[in-house]
């Protein structure tokens, strides 16, 4: 039998359709993080957290999002996962990092953003790591 050999196109369509689950694999890592926020700001309100320990929840929640988005993401795309979980951690830092600066102007990476960052690509990576692709049997 002969294979049939992939053309340029379909490999610019499947690379386009990853990205694109990526992105959404992103938009619901902040999704899920801006809820679980709102959900640490009512425990630090009622006095059940202390405000101290917000850090530590802050990366806690980046984790947790990109655990979730990365989860959808590597669910959907057929390829390699751990680069698909990686991109869906840096578009959760990337989109924490923008609502940062549009919140507070004189913010900047210097405050805690490294560990944010290993926070959302650790999360991100985790589903990526997890993910087996089933083995191919083979023929006899």
């Amino acid at each position: 039998m002969k294979k049939r050999e992939r053309s340029t196109e379909e490999l610019g369509g499947q690379w386009l359709n990853a990205m694109c689950d990526v992105l959404v694999g992103g938009a619901l890592a902040g999704a899920a993080a801006v809820l679980a926020l709102l959900l640490c700001a009512v425990l630090v309100s009622a006095g059940v957290m202390p405000v101290g320990a917000m850090y530590g929840a802050v990366l806690a929640v980046c984790v947790l999002g990109a655990v979730v988005g990365g989860a959808f993401a590597v669910r959907r795309v057929n390829g390699p996962s751990l680069p698909v979980g990686l991109g869906v951690g840096a578009v959760l830092f990337l989109l924490l990092l923008t609502a940062g600066s549009i919140a507070c102007e004189g913010a900047s990476i210097a405050n805690g953003g490294a560990g944010i960052l290993c926070a959302c690509l650790c999360g991100g990576a985790i589903p990526g790591l997890l993910a087996r692709k089933p083995k191919k049997k083979r023929r006899r």
